[in-house]
C-alpha cells in the first residue's frame, strides 16, 4: 500500500462515518439514545470529551484528503505532506470540536426536582366536573404546558380557576384551588 492509497482510504473511511453518525442522530436511531448523542458524542460533567466519534471522523477525513490530494497533485516530501495532512486532520477535528462544544454550552444535567409536579401552580383551562378530569395549564421553564387534571376531593373546579398540584400520579395532576389552601 502506498502513501496515496492509505490517505484516501482515510478520507473515505471517515467521510463514510461522518455521513453515518449524521444519518444516525438526524434519523433518531436507537443505538444513539442514552448517553451518547447525535454524532456519537459522548455528553459527561465536564462537557464534550476531545476524544469523540465525531471528532475522530473528521480528522481521519481532513488527514486523508489533504494527504491524498498533496500526495497526488504535488512533488512535497513524503514526511512534510504527512505533517501538513496531520495539521489539517487536527484542525478538522478542532472545528467540529468546537462547534459541538458551542451546541453543548445550555445543556444541563436533568434534576428530577426539576419535574415534580407536586407544588406547581396553574389554572385550569378546561373545567373539571365532579369526579371527571380537566386541564391544567402550568409555566415550567419559561415554557406553558398542560396536564390531565382532577380534584383531590373529586368536586367540580370551575375553568379559569387558580390550583395548586398536590400529588402527581400516571400523567393526572391531582389539583386543589389555591383559595381553598391559602385559608
Amino acid at each position: 500500500m502506498n502513501w496515496e492509497t492509505l490517505y484516501l482510504l482515510c478520507f473515505l473511511v471517515g467521510f463514510f462515518l461522518s455521513v453515518a453518525a449524521f444519518l444516525a442522530g438526524a434519523l433518531h436511531m436507537p443505538h444513539m439514545h442514552g448517553h451518547v448523542h447525535a454524532h456519537g458524542v459522548k455528553i459527561g460533567k465536564t462537557g464534550v470529551s476531545r476524544f469523540n466519534f465525531a471528532t475522530f471522523s473528521a480528522f481521519l477525513a481532513w488527514f486523508g484528503g489533504t494527504g491524498y490530494l498533496l500526495e497526488r497533485y504535488s512533488a512535497i516530501w513524503v514526511y512534510l505532506g504527512l505533517l501538513i495532512s496531520a495539521i489539517a486532520g487536527l484542525a478538522g477535528a478542532s472545528v467540529v470540536l468546537w462547534f459541538l462544544k458551542k451546541l453543548n454550552e445550555r445543556e444541563k444535567p436533568l434534576d428530577p426536582a426539576d419535574y415534580d409536579m407536586v407544588g406547581v401552580f396553574g389554572t385550569i383551562t378546561s373545567p373539571i366536573r365532579a369526579g371527571g378530569t380537566g386541564e391544567l395549564i402550568y409555566q415550567r421553564d419559561g415554557s406553558r404546558k398542560a396536564a390531565p387534571a382532577r380534584s383531590e376531593d373529586g368536586a367540580a373546579i370551575a375553568r379559569e380557576t387558580e390550583v395548586i398540584v398536590t400529588r402527581y400520579e400516571k400523567g393526572v395532576a391531582y389539583v386543589r384551588s389555591f383559595e381553598e389552601m391559602s385559608k
